[in-house]
């Protein structure tokens, strides 16, 4: 069990439900959710979550550039990517960027678990 925060920033509203049952089955609080880029920095200024799953895909944002955004507002935020392309070069670069962990779509579960885990949640 956990009282750590989360954020889910995902465009699409079923892998938000997916993820934050997963969460809250798991003990975390879900904060906030965001479905793009602009609405991710807006509620980013009213919640302050440990934990963010970012969506690498969005409508109007690049998540390794919005993962930039992110890390100067809330620098304390452990990042975890997702995302369904598994292109090395893009997960490195988010890494590379502080981003502490990256899961693959679709994801299990166990997936988010061993995610958490790797936070030391």
């Amino acid at each position: 069990m956990s009282n750590a925060t989360v954020m889910i920033v995902d465009d699409a509203l079923f892998m938000r439900n997916i993820l934050g049952t997963i969460l809250r089955d798991k003990g975390y609080a879900v904060a906030a959710e965001a479905a793009s880029g602009i609405e991710t920095m807006r509620k980013l200024h009213d919640c302050n979550p440990d934990i963010i799953f970012l969506d690498i895909i969005l409508p109007d944002a690049n998540g390794i550039e919005l993962l930039g955004s992110i890390r100067k507002i809330k620098p304390q935020a452990k990042v975890i990517l997702c995302s369904a392309i598994g292109q090395e070069a893009i997960v490195k670069k988010g890494l590379d960027l502080g981003a502490r962990y990256y899961v693959q779509k679709p994801f299990s579960p166990e997936k988010i678990a061993e995610a958490l885990e790797s936070l030391g949640e």
